[in-house]
């Protein structure tokens, strides 16, 4: 069986792992301007200052092939 040449790969490393999901938390949780409020707000639809805690599900003691 053959994998489309833009799959993603299979193992990811462990920098590779948090730098994306780093990326998702920024483009989620940054300030915008909200026309419905007339200020600006969260991306994610609370108010500023946004304080919603994301945890990384996967720490690097837990990361498989990394020691």
């Amino acid at each position: 069986m053959r994998r489309h040449p833009l799959s993603a790969p299979r193992r990811v490393t462990y920098d590779d792992y948090l730098f994306a999901a780093a990326m998702t938390l920024v483009r989620r949780h940054r300030p915008v301007w909200s026309w419905r409020r007339w200020r600006r707000a969260c991306r994610c639809g609370a108010d500023l200052p946004c304080r919603v805690r994301h945890r990384l599900p996967i720490g690097r003691d837990q990361w498989p092939g990394e020691a």
